[in-house]
């Protein structure tokens, strides 16, 4: 799965393989396909001269899968980790899990693997070294999840596969994995990442509902909808200056191109602000999000997690969901980006940590869940004691704060220090 020189191409490679099955009344049968993959020369498997490999057939506890992550973090050169399985959310945090071999709903915080843990165990890897292949399954909630990216199964890897929605009326088949597999077998050389996805999709689809299966890798899922059209502002560009009592405002198109350091593979384009929008436009909002998301990784790798660079793709990422409708995540995604700003030392005063705020505000005012308004609106009432905004601003979400705690009864005034 290399993508890179024959200088790489001569490290010593590592593949972790990683497949459970939950007690659910239709599982995914991914344990099936482990045996094809294992049965490849681990060199196949990761597309170097040398490698190692490790299965993990249906584990019972997270603590085991992680040990296990951590080896493979460890190991030299390029890396490899396929996970296929049942994706869950815990309901406490609402974080996304691997459903492992006891997993139940009730105990999700106990039994599944949360999906942080091998973000985090990869994190420290050399940026271009690690692949992420998952053979997914999810129920509508978290699935839908996905596509809106109100979840992410994004991180410090290049990440491919395919996510499939599961209910009564869409059954997932391992159809992704048995056509990577049969690849691998017959080529005579392993693939680019990219390339392997590609074929494996082609492969596949036939096989699978690709009207509910969410394309990993920057293929965006066949029906999400039509959605607004949204132009991305270029970083460096004069920010827009703040509407009259909050109204939206639509940034104008970028004025340059602007190329990432360290692309993923899958996403790597030469403009991709002009990539956005034109997915945008088109109604293919989440790979819009998908690509803004992985210019956001390439950022925090090159510049940080509290720099301008991170904090301009957060931003873009909340102008899609602003566009989406998706009020609430688009204010949370301005409140970050105005946030990270600020931890990267652009004063109170800087246009754009004024605009970021602005921006959050106006969609503040769109959210129409009481918990998310309240929620929200808190952490705006305390970014806004940093940055005013114009005349007003903090006094207009402290009276909302005030009115919302009025119509439910609630105690305890908002607090007017």
């Amino acid at each position: 799965m290399a993508n890179s020189t024959s200088t790489d191409h001569d490290l010593p490679g590592y593949a972790l393989l990683i497949a459970a099955e939950p007690p659910v009344r239709h599982p995914f049968a991914v344990t099936a396909q482990l045996p094809p993959l294992a049965a490849l020369p681990p060199a196949r498997l990761v597309g170097t001269r040398q490698a190692s490999a490790v299965q993990l057939a249906n584990p019972e506890d997270p603590q085991t899968v992680l040990t296990c992550l951590r080896t493979a973090a460890a190991a030299e050169g390029h890396l490899l980790v396929h996970v296929a399985g049942h994706l869950v959310v815990d309901t406490r945090q609402h974080l996304l899990h691997l459903a492992l071999a006891r997993t139940t709903a009730r105990t999700v915080r106990y039994t599944a693997l949360p999906w942080h843990w091998l973000t985090a165990e990869l994190r420290h890897r050399p940026p271009g070294t690690t692949t992420v292949v998952a053979a997914l399954a999810a129920d509508t909630a978290v699935w839908q999840a996905l596509v809106r990216r109100a979840q992410v199964l994004d991180g410090p890897y290049a990440l491919y596969g395919a996510v499939q929605w599961e209910d009564r009326h869409h059954r997932p088949a391992p159809a992704y994995t048995r056509a990577f597999a049969h690849i691998l077998r017959t080529v005579p050389a392993t693939p680019p990442a990219h390339v392997l996805h590609e074929q494996a999709v082609e492969a596949a689809a036939s096989d699978v509902d690709e009207a509910a299966t969410l394309w990993l890798g920057g293929i965006a899922p066949a029906d999400t909808g039509p959605q607004p059209p949204v132009g991305v502002p270029a970083p460096g560009t004069a920010p827009v200056a703040p509407a009259a009592a909050l109204a939206p405002v639509v940034p104008a198109q970028p004025t340059a191109p602007v190329v990432p350091a360290q692309p993923t593979a899958a996403l790597a384009v030469a403009d991709p602000h002009r990539a956005i929008s034109e997915a945008s436009r088109a109604g293919r909002h989440a790979e819009a999000a998908a690509i803004a998301a992985a210019c956001e990784q390439n950022a925090l790798r090159g510049h940080g997690a509290t720099s301008p660079e991170v904090a301009h793709w957060i931003e873009v990422r909340a102008f899609l969901a602003f566009a989406e409708g998706a009020f609430d995540r688009a204010c949370e995604l301005w409140m970050r980006g105005a946030v990270t700003r600020l931890m990267a030392e652009q004063p109170e005063s800087d246009p754009a940590v004024v605009e970021a705020v602005d921006r959050a505000h106006q969609a503040w005012h769109r959210v129409t869940d009481t918990g998310r308004i309240r929620e929200l609106g808190t952490e705006l009432l305390s970014l806004r004691t940093r940055v005013t905004g114009s005349d007003g601003a903090r006094e207009d979400v402290r009276q909302r704060l005030a009115r919302l705690t009025e119509a439910d009864g609630s105690v305890g005034a908002v607090s007017r220090t």
